[in-house]
């Protein structure tokens, strides 16, 4: 099988990864930013910081509800581990993403973000995903969502990188078996948000007893550490695009999230993943 490259395109002046389409059956890349033109001005790329901060806002006013739901039932699930546990944080995120891909072309039918979710892997039966796009027996997309909120940042970060890349690993592998279909390949991302805190923020040490780590993550804060990850998952073309925000309860109430790294804003993300629905889109019709 061969991957035929558009090339690289910009869209709402952001960069977006290599478009892949099956090669005999490329997709004219006006049509594509001809879409997301449209979308720019009209759907809700055009008010997406609005929407992003409301998604945030959703995050804290969930997990305070799950605490207090957990308290007043006296479970075992207690302390911030209950708001953890509870999981739907992220549903704000995720609901914003279901409707850009329909915005982008794709019937809400074939969009998986409260159950089905699963996904066959390679090294194990299989995983589930937080939002996934199934059409014509092909997989078009996959999204992995995370958030940590302290006070355990070394014991969590580790098992947080540890997971994002064996799910990659598990994925293509799969993909590479004909798992899901073989006339697209499946676009792939990664979002995290991380608490922003004096422990998240502060320098960590690390320990080298026999030799010595990457420079960058001397000194570096779990928050440093975490953007660096999120642009690696992406540099080594394990996800197709990662978004990293960070905020914390206070400012979370009213939307307020910053963005460390500009490779990695919520922005970019959703361009990255509107580009490739938009070139499924075209074509779906031929599978």
């Amino acid at each position: 099988m061969r991957w035929k490259p558009l090339g690289k395109f910009s869209a709402l002046g952001a960069a977006i990864s290599w478009l892949y389409v099956f090669a005999g059956d490329v997709i004219e890349p006006k049509r594509i930013s001809g879409i997301i033109e449209e979308m720019e001005n009209t759907g809700l790329l055009a008010e997406l910081p609005k929407y992003a901060r409301e998604a945030v806002r959703f995050y804290w006013e969930t997990r305070v509800k799950q605490l207090q739901k957990q308290r007043d039932a006296g479970g075992s699930d207690q302390g911030l581990r209950s708001a953890v546990t509870g999981g739907a944080q992220m549903d704000g995120f995720i609901e914003l993403l279901t409707k850009l891909t329909v915005d982008a072309g794709i019937d809400r039918s074939h969009i998986y973000y409260r159950d089905s979710l699963e996904l066959p892997g390679y090294f194990r039966p299989n995983k589930k995903w937080d939002f996934i796009v199934v059409a014509k027996g092909q997989l078009v997309a996959a999204l992995e969502t995370k958030s940590q909120v302290g006070p355990s940042f070394g014991n969590n970060f580790n098992n947080r990188t540890e997971e994002a890349m064996g799910s990659a690993l598990d994925l293509w592998t799969a993909f590479r078996e004909n798992a899901f279909g073989s006339a697209v390949r499946p676009w792939i991302g990664y979002m995290f948000l991380l608490e922003e805190s004096d422990r998240s923020t502060s320098p960590v040490a690390v320990k080298e007893p026999h030799f010595k780590v990457f420079p960058e993550f001397r000194q570096s804060s779990y928050a440093k550490r975490y953007e660096l990850f999120c642009r690696r998952l992406v540099l080594e073309r394990h996800y197709d695009a990662a978004a990293f925000l960070m905020s914390n309860a206070e400012k979370g109430a009213n939307g307020d999230f910053s963005e460390p790294a500009n490779d990695l804003t919520f922005q970019s993300f959703a361009n990255s993943l509107v580009a490739h629905i938009a070139a499924f889109s075209g074509r779906i019709k031929q599978l």
